[in-house]
């Protein structure tokens, strides 16, 4: 895609919150390389011209530092700017874009560090989806039973064929992004498709990876280091 400059947002931490004092999950080290640096560096593998920018909290400007110093030499140069994330993840996704292009030539993919995962092929067909459609989200059939709450303790069986898991990266052509980022918050606005729906634009699925998983919970850390081992990124 030749015609169209690419931006990378990587979402590290909105307000960031400690407990305990234990070090904040993006900086938690997956083969020795902290959990937000994969995703940058498959954004830099995919395209070196992809301008990446890391989006956190100020307060963990200071652990980024040193991050930074400590990673190997080897990963340490992918250049990367680092930008002060808000009290939401939408105030962050708002603070990331707000020094980018806002027109139709440029592709914006926003990606949760939680995602270490994310592979090279996985993103370049984000940046060929949103080239052709103008939106992008990755999506994975839901392969457990599911069940509606009804209330009062009651639920019902829903048909699973007619849902899908949401991933990102999601890439929006740089224009639609900013429009959707000036509508006022509702409460069904969780991620970039449902503020870019919420527009009247068409939101293009295109097929995700299962292994794309989100780190969450503390077992999620040794799948994840499980499955890096084996990743052919």
């Amino acid at each position: 895609m030749p015609s169209m400059k690419k931006y990378a947002l990587v979402m590290a931490g909105g307000e960031g919150r400690r407990a305990g004092g234990e070090l904040p999950k993006q900086f938690v080290k997956l083969l020795g390389i902290p959990m937000l640096w994969w995703s940058v560096m498959a954004f830099h593998e995919e395209d070196p011209q992809t301008e990446i920018s890391i989006v956190m909290h100020p307060g963990f400007f200071d652990d980024y530092d040193i991050m930074l110093s400590e990673l190997p030499r080897e990963v340490r140069d992918v250049p990367v700017r680092l930008v002060a994330g808000g009290r939401s993840r939408a105030e962050s996704v708002a603070n990331g874009i707000m020094a980018l292009p806002d027109d139709a030539e440029t592709l914006i993919a926003v990606h949760d560090a939680a995602r270490p995962l994310v592979t090279t092929e996985l993103i370049r067909r984000a940046w060929e989806c949103a080239g052709a459609n103008g939106v992008a989200v990755p999506v994975c059939p839901v392969t457990d039973s599911l069940r509606e709450l009804t209330g009062d303790g009651e639920s019902v069986a829903v048909d699973r064929s007619r849902f899908v898991s949401v991933q990102t990266p999601q890439t929006v052509r740089a224009d639609i992004l900013h429009r959707a980022y000036r509508l006022p918050e509702r409460p069904e606005f969780t991620d970039d498709a449902s503020r870019v729906g919420a527009l009247g634009e068409k939101v293009t699925l295109f097929e995700g990876d299962p292994a794309n998983i989100k780190v969450t919970n503390p077992r999620d850390f040794a799948i994840a280091t499980a499955l890096l081992s084996g990743q052919n990124r």
